[in-house]
């Protein structure tokens, strides 16, 4: 006589849970092999975009925008940001959000430039300024994580806390750097086969940061918790704790950042940072990061980084003014949004 089938072996609601590995591993393929074209699509795209963005400034300013010199400054000044946004691409990815970025690497750059830390040399402004960042990353992982306040609450009171310290320790006044170790290592006798160093370094955050997110149970836990909290925590992902970590990384890139600032402008101004929140953001945006969390991509967020400091230099190389680049950036920022909101209604219907 037949035994009667499962829901399960029938291919029902609980297939997933089906002991059979065969049919399982057919399922998991299949969605799997549908989501990895979008997301070479999407970076596909984002490369589209920065080489014509390439061809634009080569056309319109060859001699300046191809010269050797200009471009290093690119990557370079990509780099800063493009540090911080490995952080935040993680805190967004969680479903949070870090407006508090900015003003972290204003107070961690004055902090680590007052005379007192210059006193202990490159080592004692390196770490400074990550000690500093993964403080205040702290603070508002506690405050979001044990004091269940809203991330964007919570952080846009540290902008403002972190900001009014770092004014505060520099009384309005430029930090000069005179440590020489430091400053050399934005000097062209430091870059190796061309490279400059903190290009070099951002190179490896961005690795770290991908084999982090894609490769290990912290990523997936990261993902799980921005996909939806509640059956994260039942699943037994300490939730709490997660968003914890998240910001101390995020904290921790903004440290990094900070040296990285220091050097480049070899000095700490609680200026520094200005606006970062949004560009970090936006680069993670347009990189295909959700904004309501649940998928993250650092390969994404750093072609964004890229596009959006490459359209700030080809509009400086041509005189034109900033309010047409934050236009630009703006205008960018709600295709990248309404492409997003589309994918989504596709991938539900």
């Amino acid at each position: 006589m037949t035994q009667p089938v499962s829901p399960a072996q029938q291919g029902g609601p609980d297939r997933g849970s089906s002991p059979a590995p065969a049919p399982a591993a057919g399922k998991e393929n299949g969605p799997a092999r549908a989501f990895r074209p979008r997301v070479d699509v999407r970076n596909l795209s984002l490369l589209g975009v920065l080489i014509v963005l390439i061809a634009v400034g080569g056309i319109t300013e060859p001699d300046a925008f191809l010269d050797t010199g200009n471009l290093q400054l690119v990557l370079t000044q990509a780099s800063v940001i493009g540090v911080v946004t490995v952080g935040m691409t993680f805190v967004i990815t969680s479903g949070g959000i870090d407006l508090s970025v900015g003003a972290m690497v204003a107070l961690a750059s004055v902090w680590a430039t007052t005379v007192a830390t210059q006193e202990y040399g490159f080592a004692g402004i390196a770490f400074t300024a990550v000690i500093v960042g993964l403080c205040v990353g702290l603070v508002n992982g506690l405050l979001v994580a044990y004091g269940r306040m809203v991330p964007f609450i919570a952080t846009l009171a540290m902008l403002a806390s972190a900001r009014g310290l770092a004014l505060q320790i520099t009384d309005g006044r430029t930090q000069m750097v005179t440590v020489q170790s430091v400053l050399d290592l934005g000097l062209p006798g430091s870059y190796v086969l061309g490279v400059p160093p903190l290009v070099m370094m951002f190179a490896a955050v961005t690795v770290i940061g991908w084999l982090l997110l894609n490769r290990t149970t912290f990523g997936r836990r990261t993902v799980a918790v921005g996909g939806n909290a509640e059956a994260a925590r039942l699943a037994g992902i300490d939730v709490r704790r997660q968003r914890l970590l998240l910001y101390l990384l995020s904290g921790l890139c903004c440290g990094i950042a900070a040296f990285m600032l220091i050097v480049l402008a070899g000095s700490g101004q609680n200026t520094n940072g200005n606006l970062y929140e949004l560009d970090a953001i936006a680069a993670a945006i347009i990189g295909g990061t959700l904004l309501s969390g649940g998928r993250g991509t650092i390969v994404g967020s750093v072609l964004g980084v890229l596009v959006f400091t490459t359209i700030t230099n080809i509009f400086a190389l041509n005189n034109l003014q900033s309010d047409v680049q934050q236009i630009a950036k703006g205008a960018i920022i709600v295709a990248a949004v309404l492409v997003q909101r589309r994918t989504a209604a596709h991938g539900e219907t």
